[in-house]
């Protein structure tokens, strides 16, 4: 299968909700979902972090990672943002088959 699922975080909603309209306005994805109220603890720089993000989950094709990586960095304010990307194993073969319509 070649859909995958790619997680990305941000500082906030209004910067994720202007990456998501980017990314499925230029069809690299075909849905992102936003999720707030998230807390992160990471390690940056040699210093523990404790910070509100916004997680975004996105939906779309394999073959757009790069497409899709290389436009959120461009977007993104983070100077080492979060771009994940896990494969999709099933899935409705309806959803699957819009994701592939509805992206490049």
């Amino acid at each position: 299968m070649d859909t995958i699922v790619v997680y990305i975080t941000s500082p906030n909603e209004d910067e994720a909700a202007k990456i998501a309209k980017a990314i499925v306005s230029e069809r690299l994805a075909g849905c992102v979902n936003i999720v707030k109220g998230m807390r992160s603890i990471y390690n940056w720089q040699g210093k523990i972090e404790d910070d509100a993000e916004v997680l975004m989950i996105i939906k779309t094709q394999r073959h757009l990672f790069e497409s899709l990586k290389d436009r959120v960095k461009e977007l993104h304010s983070y100077t080492v943002p979060e771009i994940i990307a896990l494969p999709v194993v099933e899935g409705s073969e309806d959803y699957i088959n819009w994701l592939k319509k509805v992206t490049r």
